[in-house]
């Protein structure tokens, strides 16, 4: 038993220097589809992100939706449909992205927030929920593939309300639904938006939750997990194949992110119970970090 509390107590001590490194600093988080399957686990992550908040970091979520916007298309019998890892989005598949990612997924994450800080002290804190469209945060352009229908290319980030939403100790959450200068509305990919958004606010980090544990040599062996990957190296995986599909847009948009002013980016595994918590605040870490 002694041992246990002294283990613990470690532990403990080993986030102080952490804890005090990122104090007052803005971690950006992209909280992907493929990590929310598990409703259970999906309200532990959005606890950790409040410890973020409560040990004086400014975090902020950009949150995906793919797997339930595939879900809503197939009962409407759409099949989905990819290019190099973007959705193929027509009329009424971006009529289904809209009402999934700002009526369904955003709202849920709010309310997550708002229900955990009740519970405790709460000291101001609250969660708040946005659009690209909101206060212009996400202008955007037609993306140049044609193909892709209605997806959009970020083409200016208005950092100012997110600023004020920090400044005031709100936690935001925002949908990537943006909105060209004639007011069309997009789907944006969510990665991307996450790099931008980081770049705009000079973000000490960018963490990417996904279904994964971060990347691999070798995507078909799961022992030859990179823990620390430079950007030329990262730049190479890209264009020997050994990143694929929806890898491509979140190492892109990190070593966008990284050349932008960001100082780290993090890949974790959002199925992995407190892996933003054991990333940042142990010296062992865990995922991969892409550093400049």
């Amino acid at each position: 038993m002694k041992k246990d509390i002294d283990n613990r107590g470690e532990i403990l001590l080993e986030a102080l220097p952490y804890i005090k490194k990122f104090w007052n600093k803005i971690v950006v988080i992209k909280y992907g589809g493929s990590a929310m399957k598990d409703k259970d686990l999906e309200k532990q992550i959005i606890k950790d992100i409040i410890l973020l908040k409560y040990v004086g970091m400014k975090p902020v979520i950009i949150h995906g939706g793919g797997p339930e916007i595939s879900i809503e298309m197939e009962k409407r019998n759409k099949i989905p449909q990819f290019l190099n890892g973007l959705r193929v989005t027509d009329e009424e598949t971006m009529e289904i992205t809209e009402m999934v990612l700002t009526g369904k997924i955003n709202t849920r994450l709010v309310a997550e927030i708002n229900f955990c800080i009740s519970e405790g002290p709460g000291n101001g804190v609250k969660g708040i929920g946005l659009s690209g469209e909101d206060a212009q945060l996400l202008t955007v352009k037609k993306h140049r593939v044609p193909e892709l229908g209605l997806v959009g290319e970020v083409e200016k980030i208005n950092p100012e309300i997110l600023t004020i939403l920090l400044e005031k100790n709100y936690i935001p959450v925002i949908a990537t639904i943006g909105v060209d200068k004639e007011g069309i509305r997009y789907n944006i990919n969510a990665d991307i938006v996450a790099g931008q958004i980081a770049i705009s606010l000079q973000a000490e980090k960018l963490i990417y939750l996904s279904d994964v544990d971060g990347i691999f040599k070798d995507f078909e062996d799961p022992t030859s997990l990179i823990s620390s990957l430079p950007i030329d190296q990262a730049k190479g995986l890209i264009k020997s194949g050994k990143i694929q599909k929806g890898m491509i847009p979140k190492v892109d948009s990190a070593i966008q992110a990284l050349e932008g002013g960001v100082n780290k980016v993090h890949f974790l595994n959002g199925k992995r119970a407190h892996s933003v918590l054991l990333e940042l605040f142990t010296d062992s870490g865990i995922g991969t970090e892409i550093i400049p």
